[in-house]
């Protein structure tokens, strides 16, 4: 059975590159040698047309022979002049996944004609748009290096714009929905299952609380060790460099102190990356509490409503008895928040429960250290 067909890329993401300057040297001419190439084929196309198998036959040696631009280069060159004289026209140079890798979270390789190199990156965000049937152009505007990568888009407009309005956001939209709107109704209808159902609906929200703030912690973890071995690497090279001098080996020397720019290169671009994950940690944390805030008051809602309408109690009782285990676990997690004053775990969040119930009472403490300052 053949696999389905992709979708066409519709939009555009760009990761704007911060090359060394030998990195910049080698995207700069392998963008002109592609030049070259493009040139070549206007001289030796002739009656060829868009046709790629004629185009291969009359030009592929002589673009081997006269540039230096890998293989696979030239047989990607070729399908996109035949593509621009069918009236395609797009900037820069045609890559696919086999030219260009996103290694980490802050960097991408790509093949030049010096060999494959590897630039930080910053991405500049998502366009409306693909030109061209190739999956990448290696770009150079105005100074800047840029690589185009077209994407199809698997989420709507609306989830788009969840994922980019940052989970604080998002959980306080939850808050604002759930925990009063959805309780203030239930009570006016006098529907326990339906406060229940908005409890649940908070637990949810927690859950995927937790789920953000755990991955931004992994994600400062690898940040964090890849930081930690290449500033091991740079120290290393320290002594290197000062036996290559010592041994008047300047061309040592001198490999070893551009080693050492290039890593301290990448340690900026992953000290950004490491900075916008503590803001998005710090940002977790956050929501996570207004998560258990409005948990704890809606429980505080539904538990004066049990006691200001006794017709409901037994009800409710027999709806447990018939209740689903997830349920039953989110009552019990009910009566122990009540009885002791800390949230419920639902199952796999202890950790981070944990850390969030220390982080609370810490910042309990500190205000009421602060309070009694000012008496």
């Amino acid at each position: 059975m053949s696999p389905a067909p992709r979708n066409p890329p519709s939009a555009t993401l760009t990761y704007v590159l911060a090359p060394d300057p030998a990195a910049s040297d080698a995207l700069r001419q392998t963008i002109e040698e592609y030049g070259t190439m493009l040139a070549i084929l206007n001289d030796l196309a002739g009656s060829a047309g868009s046709n790629v198998v004629a185009l291969h036959s009359l030009a592929y040696e002589a673009v081997r022979t006269r540039t230096r631009l890998p293989a696979r280069l030239v047989t990607l060159g070729l399908r996109d002049f035949a593509a621009r004289r069918s009236g395609g026209d797009v900037p820069g140079v045609p890559l696919d996944e086999k030219l260009y890798a996103i290694k980490s979270p802050s960097e991408v390789s790509i093949s030049t004609v010096l060999g494959r190199i590897v630039v930080p990156f910053d991405v500049a965000g998502y366009a409306e748009g693909w030109k061209g049937a190739l999956p990448a152009r290696l770009v150079l505007d105005r100074d800047t290096f840029e690589l185009r990568i077209g994407v199809t888009p698997r989420i709507s407009t609306e989830e788009k714009t969840m994922v980019h309005e940052g989970i604080l956001a998002r959980m306080g939209r939850v808050i604002a929905g759930v925990a009063f709107a959805a309780v203030e109704k239930a009570e006016a209808a006098n529907n326990v299952a339906v406060i229940e159902q908005a409890i649940r609906e908070i637990d949810a929200a927690a859950e995927e609380a937790r789920a953000e703030l755990g991955k931004a912690r992994a994600e400062e973890h690898r940040i964090g060790s890849r930081r930690d071995e290449i500033t091991a690497d740079i120290a290393g090279l320290e002594n290197k460099i000062r036996t290559a001098v010592e041994a008047n080996r300047d061309d040592l020397a001198k490999a070893g102190v551009a080693r050492q720019i290039d890593l301290e290169s990448q340690i900026e671009a992953l000290d950004k990356a490491l900075a916008d994950v503590t803001e998005r940690i710090d940002e977790g944390h956050k929501a996570l509490q207004a998560v258990l805030a409005a948990r704890r008051d809606a429980e505080a809602r539904l538990a004066d409503y049990k006691r200001s309408e006794p017709s409901h109690q037994t009800a409710s009782g027999a709806s447990t008895r018939r209740s689903s285990p997830d349920l039953a676990v989110a009552r019990a997690s009910a009566a122990v928040t009540r009885t002791t004053g800390v949230p419920g775990t639902p199952p796999g969040g202890a950790d981070i429960d944990e850390l969030e119930r220390l982080h609370r009472e810490r910042a309990i403490n500190e205000r009421l250290a602060r309070f009694k300052a000012k008496d």
